[in-house]
């Protein structure tokens, strides 16, 4: 199995409510907000290459939507999803499989864009793209507080153009050495790929644990459904996480991509950041 980086581009949230009821005194010290009270975030997708499957988890917010919506999120930086695949030689059509930890519109935004003729195309047209169904019916028939994060031009072209398909969830495993486990605070049912690598358990946290400046356990975004809930699920895959040793792939951590966690006196906290090429 090989892994890549896939970079699809930085954009701007705002620091507060990226980290939930803790105040700017301590979460600035991991994560400086500009004079607005904006941080800037990754949107770090991973490349999984094993045999004949060619898998893109997440792909970035894409850039389908208008002026107006890009300038809540201030986009920034040289990278892209199609240049940076294209860098590794990767073209859309090879990807075989979108995994899709869930339908916020910074993890899937990027899998739908506009075809020559202004219509919604699929980017990888011959990829199944992968949700679970209580997720999508989540997203589909979206509460209030998330209505703005699931949007309709992202979500549905997937089934309309006959590419979505679900994981059993009773059986959470997309092929031998590619797991997952969902988590319920952040938004319904996020998967989070578990992934063996050359000899170690590497899971894609995704908004569980956007960065390292999250790890302490009240750090929790004000986006999350159930913040209480949160808390919980952090708790316990952290402590597995120390105990196990896992790498943890970062998808929205603006400088680390991968850390490690170990236990503490005063709980679990960050051990090694390193860059996924140095496993």
């Amino acid at each position: 199995m090989d892994l890549y980086v896939v970079n699809t581009g930085f954009f701007k949230l705002d620091g507060g409510a990226m980290f939930g009821v803790v105040p700017k005194t301590l979460w600035s010290r991991t994560n400086a907000a500009d004079e607005n009270n904006l941080c800037t975030w990754a949107m770090r997708s991973l490349l999984v290459v094993q045999g004949n499957r060619v898998v893109l988890i997440d792909n970035g917010i894409g850039d389908k939507q208008d002026a107006k919506f890009f300038s809540h999120y201030y986009l920034h930086g040289e990278d892209s999803l199609k240049g940076n695949l294209l860098k590794l030689g990767v073209h859309p059509t090879d990807i075989t499989d979108n995994f899709l930890t869930h339908l916020h519109f910074d993890h899937c935004g990027g899998g739908v864009g506009y075809g020559s003729h202004g219509q919604y195309e699929m980017t990888f047209p011959r990829a199944t793209y992968w949700s679970n169904k209580a997720h999508w019916k989540w997203a589909t028939v979206p509460n209030p507080r998330e209505k703005a994060s699931f949007l309709k031009e992202n979500i549905l072209p997937m089934e309309e153009m006959g590419q979505l398909d679900f994981v059993d969830l009773e059986k959470p495993s997309l092929f031998e050495g590619f797991d997952f486990i969902t988590v319920d605070g952040h938004t319904d049912k996020q998967m989070l790929p578990k992934i063996q690598y050359k000899g170690r358990t590497l899971v894609f946290v995704a908004d569980l644990l956007p960065s390292v400046g999250h790890i302490p356990l009240p750090y929790v975004m004000g986006y999350d459904t159930r913040p209480l809930l949160t808390m919980d699920e952090k708790a316990q895959f952290l402590e597995e996480a120390a105990r196990e040793k896992y790498i943890l792939f970062l998808e929205h951590d603006p400088v680390h991509e991968c850390c490690t966690v170990k236990m503490t006196e005063k709980g679990v906290r960050l051990d090694q950041t390193f860059k996924l090429h140095e496993i």
